[in-house]
């Protein structure tokens, strides 16, 4: 179970009456932007107790006539997740505050590996775009996913840094005795736009990735080959 220290309260009123749960906030947020459905998570990690209040703080429970006449049932997972998706999260101001530095580490992650400075054409270090995301007071929703943000939070800081998303196009080619532990991998680091299987059971490809990431690629591949590929930017 989660503990009360950790936890925070959902609520969620309908026809003057009030239902509260008591969820760590994580889960709760992944489940209310769906990101996670209530069906993949464990209760015992979403929940301090297995109860539906009607004043969490209290301890009140709601009754499982109300319970039965505002949801249309008393199965737990679907009244949790009513609650947690039509209601709302209430966060202390420390919960809040480490919820949001998480979310801002998620888009400067993302913008380091996929933006570049076009003075440069070399990616940002993380601590400039921070910086400048300080500098541009962006507020970063923690509703909301990372990828989601990121474009706005370019379009933000781009009075502050030169900064622009461009895609490069590598040639590659791996060798026979790679091949089988390259291609799951490879097709999650870019879009392949073209590929073949050569006579000797090399398989060669075109990938587009973010120009940001043109570093990190080359080294992926240099450890997935033990440096035997061939690979050439375009």
């Amino acid at each position: 179970m989660v503990t009360l220290e950790k936890a925070i309260i959902a609520k969620f009123e309908k026809a003057k009456h009030r239902f509260e749960i008591y969820v760590e906030p994580n889960l709760a947020f992944d489940i209310k932007s769906g990101k996670k459905s209530i069906e993949s998570v464990n209760l015992d990690d979403l929940l301090v107790a297995n109860e539906i209040f009607k004043d969490a703080k209290k301890g009140e429970r709601a009754s499982e006539e109300m319970i039965e006449k505002i949801f249309g049932t008393t199965e737990i997972k679907k009244v949790v997740e009513t609650i947690i998706k039509k209601g709302e999260l209430h966060l202390t101001t420390e919960q809040r505050r480490k919820m949001i530095e998480e979310k801002r580490k998620q888009i400067i992650n993302i913008i380091a590996r996929t933006a570049i400075n076009p003075q440069t054409n070399s990616p940002h270090p993380p601590a400039r775009i921070e910086k400048a995301i300080e500098e541009a007071k962006v507020n970063i929703d923690i509703t909301k996913d990372a990828a989601e943000q990121v474009a706005k939070v370019v379009d933000a800081i781009r009075y502050v840094i030169p900064i622009k998303f461009e895609q490069k196009n590598i040639a590659v080619k791996i060798p026979p005795i790679y091949t089988g532990r390259a291609i799951a991998h490879v097709k999650n680091l870019g879009k392949i736009k073209k590929e073949e299987w050569l006579n000797d059971g090399s398989w060669a490809f075109i990938i587009e990735i973010p120009a940001g990431m043109v570093e990190e690629f080359f080294d992926e591949i240099n450890k997935l080959t033990k440096g035997e590929a061939q690979i050439k930017v375009l």
